[in-house]
């Protein structure tokens, strides 16, 4: 079972399986951009994961076992990737004349 504290991204409860798999995906390409090789096991279980959601748990566990800074890295991009937009400033729009 996911624990409360790691239900975010791929693992969030209210989440679509369409949104779930697209959170997979962005998971994994971090992985392997941040971590190469280093990633391997869990970029396989974040793939897994698109079609056997038994393996959210597995793929969590391999993030927790990443090295500490490839766990920062992956989880620092991760979190800028889907941060919440942030409305847009009037007068920030270019105008063409």
């Amino acid at each position: 079972m996911i624990a409360s504290a790691d239900a975010f991204g791929p693992w969030a409860i209210d989440i679509t399986p369409i949104e779930r798999t697209a959170r997979l995906r962005a998971m994994q390409a971090i992985a392997r951009l941040s971590c190469g090789p280093r990633g391997d096991t869990l970029c396989a279980l974040l793939r897994q994961a698109e079609t056997d959601p038994a393996s959210l748990e597995a793929a969590a566990a391999a993030l927790a076992r990443l090295e500490p800074l490839d766990y920062r890295r992956v989880l620092a991009s991760y979190a800028q990737v889907h941060r919440p937009m942030l409305p847009a400033r009037a007068g920030s729009q270019r105008r063409d004349h």
